[in-house]
């Protein structure tokens, strides 16, 4: 008897498919469809508007023997299971699939993991579906939509800014609120207020303790100087007495777990992870990773998620894992339930450990370092959501001098509770906690040591950071889950926006295509009209809404738009400032212009044609040379690697991928350095003749397969190669300083000498 044919089963990513063939067994091959096999063509529009906005899919070249391969082993096949991520895309996938594939709707069998464990992957392959056309087709207008605004729009930007320049339809107004907080900022007026408290002991006991001025006695701003010596003359000579004591008992409960929006931001606060990077850690924490012993295990539920749905299961194991490892009293003795926000999509669970009982500890050395700490930020959060309240006793005092009131607080914590392993951050500053307050009773006068009275003033808006201004488009509708990364990436790829220090902000470009979009583009850069859009897509998924109506709807306004655009900038071209440096030019004086090339950024004269000096951007470091003393500056090869060299370039010679610090080692007294990467690194000396010095097998690098030797070798030459063209380009300028600053004496003698020579030349002629 012959045997049974083989089931396929195709996933998107190598990883996924290791991890699902473990679970599946023999009867079945997992095979990975590497993303995407078929899209709408770069070359061309591709998306019929005259015929009900039909798209023209076309299979990708790139992945022409990927699409043989599966055609083959899907023949060859039983059952073909269509097995991409859970949600519009990875539905759009499976759609795509199923027509290169020639799978007849009977035969169309897809399942979905919300997570990759053995239960879960048996449980869905007994319980196959059809795809989800309403998935497909919201997946569809979204790509349309995309593709329509930014084939149409960005010739524009190109014929009218700059050419390479691109525009999104929910780029453009996520590029919109950072500049829209930039003007903020910039038409803050700040208003002066002042704070006043007063030193406070007890009388014939030991205690003291700091109130501050609260009101007269209902609260009270105090403005101005004036305002404050006017309440420091009603309360001369005047007792201050204790009014009112009140003691309460405050309870602090957990944060949800995770979804999308959440992971992103605290990853942001806490690991300093992008939301690019952070959603690329976590889908291999979710496709799987190998752990020792047990081969590849899919370590946490599905990351594009805005629901705070837990199963039942998930839920006993967490009870079971904080009783035995932190004892009864931090079990709230029942599951806590979530409610997700109104608008919720609630396809799949919240972002949880596959497994709760799997510690991070325990495999921490299987994993990455960003594996390791993402997996322990996401399991940190999901235990702590379903334990016990934080409880804090707070003391409240009321002290009185004449009619005006000063108060008082303290905050102590009782229980720890989920506190115990897991707080989440905060973008803005947390007050300072007022110290412990002394035990006193009502009505006892107390003792005046002094008053602090300090001037301040309101402070603008703060720039957002990348965890804020995913918050701010959640809460605005702007974006769903699995396309804030894409966004927040996009943005600044596309030069419209810069990270410094952690905060954006929009660049001269950015402000003048949002300023020709705010112009033009009323709908599109309208955040009130791109998260009604978003609804409309949702209705799409549910069913409610035909895509094509929405599509065509918006098409209605936005091809008008463009014809007013094009009508009303035929004759102007929009010119982008110039960034200007504080650095001068070398050859003529004037400020130095940043200007961008194919290498990235680099000072140029703004006096080009006639002056054609440049100079590379360079970052000065903390610390010397330790071959000579001179100064480190921070570099860049043509790949993009930083590394760090003597300001003398190949004259010293100096060069290395190690952090210089501003420390000195306390032996030799050289700068030390650290290991580059992020996190916290511990400093350490690099001089060989120290007794200090860490040779490089002990900084803490990882080690590299004996293959990647060619490629570092080929790092440093590199930065070695880019050092000696710098310092070769060093001599030009000098050379070319050099001869501008020749007197000009010297000049003319030598126009004179050659005119005569000329004269001479044309005498003999005529003899």
């Amino acid at each position: 008897m012959p045997n049974e044919k083989q089931n396929l089963v195709i996933v998107e990513s190598p990883s996924k498919a290791k991890t699902i063939g473990k679970y599946l067994g023999p009867g079945y091959t997992v095979k990975a469809s590497m993303g995407h096999l078929r899209d709408l063509p770069k070359s061309t529009l591709s998306v019929d508007i005259e015929h009900q906005f039909e798209p023209e899919y076309q299979p990708l070249k790139d992945k022409m023997d990927v699409i043989a391969d599966l055609r083959k082993a899907a023949k060859s096949s039983g059952r073909v299971y269509l097995a991409t991520d859970p949600d519009r895309e990875g539905e759009a996938i499976s759609w795509h699939l199923k027509y290169l594939l020639n799978i007849p709707d009977s035969e169309t069998y897809r399942v979905t993991f919300n997570e990759i464990t053995s239960r879960v992957v048996q449980d869905a392959i007994r319980h196959p579906r059809p795809i989800d056309q309403n998935l497909v087709d919201a997946q569809q207008a979204r790509r349309v939509l995309d593709r329509i605004v930014g084939y149409q729009l960005s010739p524009l930007l190109w014929r009218k800014v700059r050419k390479g320049l691109s525009a999104g339809r929910v780029q453009s107004v996520a590029t919109r609120m950072v500049v829209d907080r930039e003007n903020e900022i910039r038409a803050f007026q700040p208003q002066e207020y002042w704070t006043l408290d007063a030193a406070l002991s007890r009388i014939g006991k030991p205690g003291s303790f700091v109130a501050h001025y609260y009101g007269d006695p209902k609260k009270r701003e105090l403005s101005s100087e004036q305002d404050v010596q006017a309440v420091l003359s009603e309360l001369e000579g005047k007792p201050f007495t204790v009014t009112g004591i009140k003691k309460t008992e405050k309870k602090r409960t957990p944060a949800p777990p995770f979804i999308t929006s959440t992971l992103q931001q605290e990853a942001s606060r806490k690991l300093n992870m992008t939301p690019r990077r952070t959603m690329m850690i976590a889908q291999q924490l979710y496709e799987g990773v190998e752990l020792s012993g047990e081969g590849s295990v899919g370590l946490i539920t599905y990351m594009r998620t805005d629901s705070l749905r837990i199963s039942e299961e998930a839920l006993s194991a967490a009870g079971s894992v904080i009783r035995s490892r932190y004892g009864e009293a931090y079990y709230e003795g029942h599951p806590r339930r979530y409610k997700p926000k109104s608008n919720a999509q609630d396809a799949h669970e919240a972002i949880r450990p596959s497994d709760p009982a799997r510690d991070p500890e325990s495999i921490e050395h299987d994993l990455t370092r960003e594996q390791y700490r993402l997996y322990k930020l996401i399991w940190s959060r999901f235990i702590a959501s379903q334990m016990s309240n934080a409880v804090y006793d707070v003391t409240n005092i009321d002290t009185l001098c004449g009619r005006h009131v000063f108060h008082a607080s303290h905050q102590s914590m009782r229980f720890a509770g989920f506190t115990a392993i897991y707080e989440e951050g905060r973008d803005d500053e947390q007050e300072k906690p007022d110290s412990p307050l002394p035990d006193l009773a009502e009505g006892e006068t107390l003792n005046l040591t002094g008053f602090d009275r300090q001037q301040h003033f309101t402070q603008p808006p703060a720039r957002y950071t990348e965890a804020s201004l995913v918050r701010a488009m959640e809460e605005k509708g702007v974006g769903r889950p699995s396309t804030y990364a894409a966004i927040i990436a996009t943005i600044q790829d596309r030069e419209y926006v810069v990270k410094n220090d952690k905060r954006l902000s929009p660049t001269k470009l950015g402000e003048v295509v949002n300023g020709l979009m705010m112009d033009q583009f009323e709908n599109i850069i309208n955040v009130e009209f791109t998260a009604d859009l978003e609804k409309q897509l949702d209705q799409v998924e549910a069913g409610t809404r035909n895509w094509k109506n929405v599509l065509s709807e918006f098409y209605e306004g936005f091809h008008r738009e463009m014809l007013s655009a094009e009508e009303a900038l035929k004759d102007t071209r929009l010119k982008v400032p110039d960034e200007v440096s504080d650095e001068v030019c070398e050859l003529c004086g004037r400020n130095l212009v940043v200007k961008t090339g194919r290498f990235g950024k680099f000072l140029a004269c703004p006096g080009y044609p006639e002056c054609k000096f440049t100079k590379a951007i360079t970052e000065k470091m903390p610390g010397r040379c330790p071959k000579c003393g001179s100064a480190i500056l921070k570099r860049k090869s043509k790949r993009g690697y930083a590394y760090y060299a003597c300001e003398r370039g190949a004259a010293c010679g100096f060069m290395t991928w190690d952090v210089p610090t501003a420390q000195d080692c306390p032996v030799c007294g050289q700068t030390m350095f650290k290991r580059s990467g992020k996190g916290a690194m511990k400093p350490f000396c690099a001089n060989p003749e120290c007794a200090n010095f860490l040779p490089e097998d002990k900084r803490g690098y990882r080690r590299k397969a004996a293959s990647s030797g060619a490629a570092t070798a080929e790092s440093n030459a590199e930065a070695a190669a880019d050092a000696s063209r710098e310092q070769a380009a060093a001599r030009r300028t000098a050379a070319k300083k050099t001869a501008a600053k020749k007197p000009a004496a010297k000049k003319t003698a030598a126009r004179k000498t050659a005119a005569a020579k000329r004269t001479a030349a044309g005498k003999k002629d005529e003899a």
